[in-house]
């Protein structure tokens, strides 16, 4: 909600200081002519408009088109953990065995790719009783990329998700969190959401007792966390899953499913 009132402002802030400064310059430029004002317009305009571009690219929280989720606004303690990329069988696996000992439900957003070629691996994640989630099928970043591209980056992922037993909706994130025009219209069209996040713990340093710190710091009740885990990499951010969960059911967190804290389950959480 801040971050459209900010995007509203600063259309608002454009339109009023376009006006203004066409108004300032009309006369002492009229010499230029209509070129001459509209370049002096573009001196103030063009940056403003490249930086709000690049703010609505990278919004987690507001998009041209469609629903957008970053978090849910509840005051049940319910947090949900989703995780990016894979799947892998050797990560994958590890991580489900965490979350079985735990007894934590979480939601995995795949890469089509990935899940192609361990499509098993979905299947246990769906067994397990998590869910899936469509990180398109290559992880390309679809920011500029034509309207048949998304569309099959979407519709292929979507029908390996639904071979590895997902029902249900399924919500979509793009790579890095980055749309802008054709993606969320796309989706938006074909009746899909867009799911962010609101806590983002990943940034350097990347021990995995700063993760956990991070974590617990910021998670709010309705809170999305993003976490990566599923390659030799992320080590740490793997390391981190227990006291990421321990921590947060110590302050009195249930974790859920995406589709559940959206859901009427969240909602009816005792507060």
């Amino acid at each position: 909600m801040l971050e459209a009132l900010i995007f509203l402002s600063v259309a608002l802030t454009l339109l009023a200081g376009g006006l203004a400064l066409w108004r300032l310059v009309r006369g002492p430029v009229r010499r230029w002519g209509v070129a001459g004002r509209a370049a002096a317009l573009g001196v103030l305009i063009v940056p403003a408009m490249l930086f709000a571009t690049w703010k609505l690219g990278n919004s987690r929280s507001v998009q041209l088109f469609g629903g957008i989720i970053d978090r849910v606004e509840t005051s049940a303690p319910v947090v949900a953990l989703t995780f990016d990329d894979g799947p892998t069988a050797q990560f994958t696996s590890e991580v489900l065995d965490l979350l079985d000992q735990r007894q934590v439900q979480a939601t995995f957003f795949v890469v089509g790719r990935a899940l192609e070629r361990d499509l098993e691996v979905g299947r246990q994640i769906v067994a397990a009783g998590h869910e899936l989630g469509n990180h398109t099928y290559s992880h390309t970043r679809l920011v500029f990329q034509p309207l048949p591209l998304i569309r099959q980056e979407i519709e292929r992922t979507d029908e390996l998700i639904r071979q590895a037993g997902h029902q249900g909706e399924i919500y979509f994130r793009p790579p890095n969190g980055k749309k802008l025009i054709l993606l969320p219209y796309y989706l938006a069209a074909t009746g899909r959401r867009t799911a962010t996040w609101s806590v983002a713990p990943e940034s350097a340093p990347y021990e995995a007792d700063v993760i956990v710190a991070r974590v617990l710091d910021q998670v709010r009740p309705g809170s999305i966390v993003l976490l990566h885990v599923m390659y030799e990499s992320r080590a740490e951010s793997r390391a981190a899953l227990p006291g990421i969960i321990d921590g947060l059911r110590e302050r009195g967190y249930r974790f859920v499913t995406l589709s559940e804290l959206l859901g009427d389950e969240a909602e009816r959480a005792p507060d």
